[in-house]
């Protein structure tokens, strides 16, 4: 029987390129995709992604969807986070320890992952990798084909499951050695490297750590951080504005019961969701916030409407546009 490793595959050139080095050395490869509410690709996902390359590298590919696993990581991170809101190394941690049991599940030898050494500054350096193969319960089991040779030799190397020889050398941030081993595979439709996390986003971490210090964070809250214009009215409660038809569409989609549905009724206007406690007071200064956004004379008067679903009756109430210092005063 060959030799089998399990392959990390997010879709991208890295991990693409990581599982051919391998593939060439007639080793089977097994890809593992994880899915995470916290994915900047584009609206086609990561999934999209790394289904397209397993099936163009011709491997198997298992999904598993970790949101609520790694919800948890986001509020409480051994490690900490990056710049931003991203636990990267508790990340690694669980994505590499999960690997472990799939690799044992079914009989791998050893797993493979895209990595190349420098690129990222949290979980990419020699001791980030040490601590995340430790924690993970891979010691001398990752193998990284495209820094392979500026790294100890792992325990596949050292058997002779794969010639080390044959492995790479790739350090630092430039894509350039990626692009070019791309072009020599053949390879030429991969995704540009602007996916990635969105708690690496320092606008969208903001709104998460908003959302950490004000209220206990769900999934369902999530897909609310994605879109729209973000305001903290009080402690326990916020309003998040759209900014154009489809955000407005999905605003309403993603409403529930008990928010509070704002809009201009005599003009055009954003839709806009207070979430949490909501007085009349607060209601008026969401309503000066969505009057400021709609298409009408600065100092005028607008006539908001609001409703608290499931309740459909309309209310309407006249107001003003918060001026800018205030708004700004408010926004996350």
């Amino acid at each position: 029987m060959g030799t089998k490793a399990i392959a990390l595959l997010s879709g991208g050139l890295d991990s693409t390129l990581a599982i051919r080095v391998v593939l060439d050395q007639g080793i089977e490869v097994i890809a593992l995709n994880f899915l995470t509410p916290f994915c900047l690709c584009d609206r086609r996902g990561c999934r999209r992604e790394a289904i397209k390359a397993a099936d163009e590298l011709g491997v198997e590919l298992k999904v598993f969807n970790i949101a609520e696993e790694y919800l948890g990581i986001v509020k409480n991170p051994r490690y900490g986070y990056g710049k931003n809101m991203n636990p990267c190394i508790d990340c690694r941690i669980m994505m590499h320890r999960k690997a472990k049991e799939y690799m044992q599940m079914v009989g791998a030898s050893f797993v493979i992952t895209g990595e190349v050494l420098g690129q990222r500054p949290m979980s990419q350096h020699k001791a980030a990798l040490r601590i995340i193969e430790r924690d993970s319960g891979l010691e001398g089991l990752v193998l990284r084909p495209l820094s392979a040779k500026l790294l100890p030799p792992t325990i596949p190397e050292e058997q002779g499951l794969i010639d080390r020889e044959r492995l790479l050398a790739i350090s630092g941030r430039s894509r350039k050695p990626q692009m070019a081993l791309a072009t020599r595979y053949g390879i030429n439709d991969y995704p540009s490297p602007a996916g990635g996390c969105l708690l690496t986003d320092p606008g969208f971490a903001r709104r998460m750590k908003d959302l950490l210090d004000h209220t206990e964070v769900t999934l369902g809250e999530i897909g609310l951080l994605r879109m729209g214009r973000h305001f903290r009215l009080s402690p326990s409660a916020k309003l998040v504005v759209g900014r154009d038809k489809e955000e407005n569409e999905r605003l309403l989609r993603l409403s529930r019961t008990g928010d509070v549905q704002l809009t201009p009724t005599a003009c055009k206007g954003p839709i806009a969701i207070g979430r949490g406690h909501f007085d009349q007071d607060l209601i008026m200064r969401a309503a000066r916030i969505v009057a400021r956004y709609s298409d009408t004379p600065s100092d005028a008067e607008v006539a908001i409407g609001y409703r608290r679903p499931p309740d459909d009756t309309m209310c309407i109430l006249l107001a003003r546009p918060l001026d800018e210092e205030e708004l700004e005063g408010l926004r996350i």
